[in-house]
């Protein structure tokens, strides 16, 4: 019986050979950037000029549309480093090794953003620049774990050893995930609860909304052309010395 190649496990395959990814990547990446641009830019502007002023926190709940796709992605990033560190950790898959790494450093710019906005807003609101209430707090613990990740990362000479350390550092931390996203719930906490992510109506008028969906996009295509221009990199690095950059190198 002849065997038929699963499609699935053929474009896996591709996905998963340096010289295709590299290929790839070059090819989304004008196409990556213009939709960031297309989503970025009205975004914005519904949310700073469009959007009117809350009835009552004024303009300083403007902030939000930094702050909060920036706290969303800092738990995405998150699940998306540990995973992909997973794959690496079980299938010893170089690509989700890089994936992994190349995640780190945009997770935790997010998590930075998130925390300093927050801190921006609740200066106003709470009276106070930070509070040591669960959501925060947790939220810190994430951006310690993402600088753990880079450290560990950097402190091992040999990349597929150090990749396998911060898979199992990563896993560990997903903990926290859960206890950052239940902690309003769970806790009593300064922090306000879900008012987009909720099972009914979301409780943020639609004028508001729409441009904070829009970062929040734009701000998900941000990380993807970040993390592949590093995982590019790391990429490079890694199979220097391997024939398909020698002759890429020979061909620019």
């Amino acid at each position: 019986m002849k065997f038929i190649p699963d499609p699935i496990g053929r474009f896996c395959h591709r996905m998963a050979s340096p010289p295709h990814f590299y290929a790839l990547t070059e090819t989304l990446m004008p196409w990556l950037s213009a939709l960031f641009l297309l989503f970025l830019l009205p975004g914005l502007y519904g949310g700073l000029v469009l959007a009117p002023p809350d009835y009552q926190q004024g303009d300083s709940y403007r902030i939000i549309y930094i702050h909060v796709p920036s706290a969303w992605m800092s738990l995405l990033v998150y699940m998306v480093m540990a995973t992909s560190g997973a794959i690496g950790l079980i299938w010893r898959i170089k690509l989700a090794e890089i994936v992994a790494i190349s995640s780190a450093p945009v997770g935790a710019g997010f998590t930075f953003i998130a925390l300093v906005t927050g801190s921006l807003w609740g200066k106003p609101m709470w009276g106070t620049w930070w509070v040591w209430d669960a959501r925060l707090t947790s939220e810190l613990i994430l951006l310690f774990l993402y600088l753990g990740v880079i450290g560990l990362y950097g402190a091992i000479d040999d990349k597929r050893t150090a990749s396998k350390a911060v898979a199992i550092l990563a896993l560990v931390g997903v903990v926290n995930i859960p206890i950052i996203h239940y902690s309003v719930e769970w806790w009593n906490t300064l922090h306000q609860g879900p008012t987009v992510t909720k099972m009914d109506k979301p409780s943020i008028h639609i004028s508001m909304l729409v441009p904070l969906l829009l970062m929040a996009v734009a701000f998900k295509l941000y990380y993807v052309i970040a993390m592949l221009q590093r995982a590019r990199l790391e990429l490079l690095q890694r199979e220097r010395n391997a024939q398909w950059v020698k002759a890429m190198l020979e061909h620019n």
